[in-house]
């Protein structure tokens, strides 16, 4: 029975586009049993997974700064608009600012990239670039600050924003 709910699973994932979900959500192998070896587990999900991996190729809408050599050639030297949202874990309004702040992104299709900074494990990117506060969202273009907002801002408005940092 387990095999099965796992089958369908997977089967629907397949289906599914998968962009947006962490590998770990497909290749997963935390539900195995010790009935069946590896080899024979794994040897039905190879098939499911084929599809999506040519959807995971995709450029990404929004990405992790790592650290800061990521973020000066990831948004820096970026030849795309670059908005960075400079959030925290802990932060009530940035987790529900982040979701609307990729829609908005992702509804531009390609012509602006969204860089997540978290300022607990980038302090020295937060201070360099003045957040006192969070969520803060500024953008970026050609290397420069070009705009800037803190705190959250209805659909309407963060489509307006990114719409303004791309210049329609």
């Amino acid at each position: 029975m387990a095999h099965r709910l796992l089958a369908r699973r997977i089967w629907m994932l397949s289906m599914k586009d998968v962009r947006c979900l962490p590998s770990s959500a497909v290749t997963s192998s935390s539900f195995s049993t010790s009935l069946h070896p590896v080899s024979s587990r794994m040897s039905f999900l190879a098939p499911s997974r084929t599809p999506a991996v040519s959807h995971a190729v995709r450029r990404a809408v929004s990405f992790n700064v790592q650290d800061n050599e990521d973020f000066t050639e990831r948004v820096i030297n970026s030849d795309l608009p670059v908005l960075v949202d400079f959030h925290a874990q802990w932060c009530g309004p940035c987790k529900i600012l982040g979701p609307r702040l990729e829609k908005a992104v992702a509804k531009q299709k390609g012509r602006v990239a969204m860089a997540k900074v978290d300022i607990d494990d980038h302090t020295d990117l937060a201070i360099e670039y003045g957040v006192s506060a969070v969520p803060t969202v500024i953008a970026m273009r050609g290397g420069d600050v070009v705009d800037r907002f803190v705190g959250i801002k209805d659909d309407d408005q963060l489509d307006s924003f990114v719409c303004k940092v791309i210049g329609q």
